[in-house]
């Protein structure tokens, strides 16, 4: 029989890290009002309230770190929600390697322990990572925050947008089996195109992805609010068997494209059907 209590988030600490805006936010404030002591990290000011705010740049490993010291109480949920778009100085400290460098510390520091759970944000546009697996692997095997900045380095292409969420998805579900042996869930959401100010800010690319799909479909453009509340889901305890996963919030746009009910021709390149 369900439980609607483990739906909850009564009695449990949240760390939220890129939390100022856009889905961060929209998952900081969802399960506050579902009962959790929140904690929200980001380099920009949190206009809504928080147990604890803590500034934090993710390109900068002396403030990651000086961030982590600040969590003094464990937390029983992850939400990694940090992402900028293809431009950015220091995409891949942002996007990537700063919160593997935060799971890695928290766990280390018994912070995220037996029964956590972490819950990433990646993107359709990492769809393709099985395909990618070697590359993926190799940049995943780099131990620590410094050799990984360095692998990026010394390989063109790679501190991107596309390869920040390749790595993801392939972080998650290599990394699935060792953090549950720890007690850890990790999952993510791949949501996609929707309607935050990171999306309006390269709207020309982001939000025009899937427009014909919705026109097609009747079917607005996606709101942060959509992406929290599967967030919320995935740190709960009702999603207690579900790990390892990148699960698609995408009004079945890539399902559509995949089985051919829709065409899409960049669903295809992406899946390798092309």
């Amino acid at each position: 029989m369900a439980n609607i209590g483990d739906f909850a988030y009564s009695g449990k600490r949240v760390l939220v890290v890129g939390g100022a805006t856009g889905m961060g936010a929209a998952a900081a404030e969802t399960v506050t009002a579902l009962g959790a002591e929140v904690v929200v990290m980001d380099v920009a000011d949190i206009t809504f309230p928080a147990h604890q705010i803590i500034k934090i740049d993710l390109r900068n490993k002396a403030s990651v770190d000086a961030a982590i010291d600040q969590v003094r109480q464990p937390v029983d949920v992850l939400f990694l929600c940090a992402g900028v778009a293809d431009g950015t100085k220091g995409l891949m400290l942002i996007n990537f390697i700063s919160q593997r460098h935060i799971v890695k510390h928290l766990t280390a520091k018994s912070l995220l322990g037996r029964g956590g759970a972490i819950v990433m944000i990646s993107s359709v546009a990492g769809l393709s990572w099985q395909r990618n697996l070697p590359l993926t692997q190799d940049f995943l095997k780099t131990p620590d925050w410094d050799s990984a900045a360095a692998w990026v380095a010394a390989r063109e292409g790679t501190d991107c947008y596309a390869f920040s969420k390749l790595a993801m998805n392939t972080y998650i579900a290599q990394e699935a089996f060792a953090l549950l042996k720890q007690g850890i869930r990790i999952n993510a959401i791949l949501p996609g195109p929707t309607d935050t100010p990171l999306a309006r800010a390269n709207a020309d690319v982001w939000l025009a992805f899937g427009a014909g799909y919705r026109a097609a479909a009747g079917v607005p453009i996606l709101k942060p609010q959509q992406m929290a509340d599967v967030m919320a889901f995935l740190g709960s305890d009702a999603a207690s068997g579900v790990n390892g996963i990148t699960l698609l919030v995408d009004q079945g746009h890539v399902s559509s494209g995949v089985t051919g009910s829709y065409d899409d021709p960049f669903v295809r390149q992406a899946m390798g059907q092309a």
